[in-house]
């Protein structure tokens, strides 16, 4: 069956959206990139998330584009080796331009994140995940 999976995302400006992560410590497979989008590769597994250009993704969800300003469709989770990772990535989106709306902080005894909103409002959850304090 299924083998992938990939993300798109809409963005305003795909040259902007691909500097800002690119600033963050994102990387790129540019054999995929056009005019209109770009293939961004999250982690190890690398996860694509392709950024496209608004248009281009209203015409292949044949759907309206969240309005990020007073909603959210998702929250995209990604992992930090350690708390400094979760620290360093925070001051990189803001930075690169991004909105970080939850700082660095503890939560449930054994997680540490943020949360950060790119330059077109997604938003994102990073969380250093401590499993040594996981309740025996």
């Amino acid at each position: 069956m299924t083998k992938q999976i990939w993300l798109n995302l809409p963005v305003k400006n795909v040259a902007k959206a691909k500097d800002f992560f690119w600033k963050i410590g994102f990387s790129f497979n540019e054999q995929h990139d056009t005019p209109s989008s770009t293939c961004m590769v999250v982690g190890e597994g690398h996860f694509v998330v392709m950024l496209f250009e608004e248009s281009v993704f209203t015409g292949f969800s044949q759907n309206g584009i969240t309005d990020t300003n007073s909603g959210s469709e998702v929250l995209i989770s990604i992992d930090a080796q350690n708390r400094e990772e979760v620290d360093e990535l925070a001051k990189k989106v803001q930075d690169a331009g991004g909105t970080v709306f939850a700082p660095p902080a503890e939560s449930q005894g054994l997680m540490y994140g943020c949360g950060f909103a790119d330059l077109d409002g997604h938003r994102w959850n990073v969380l250093y995940m401590d499993f040594n304090k996981l309740p025996k």
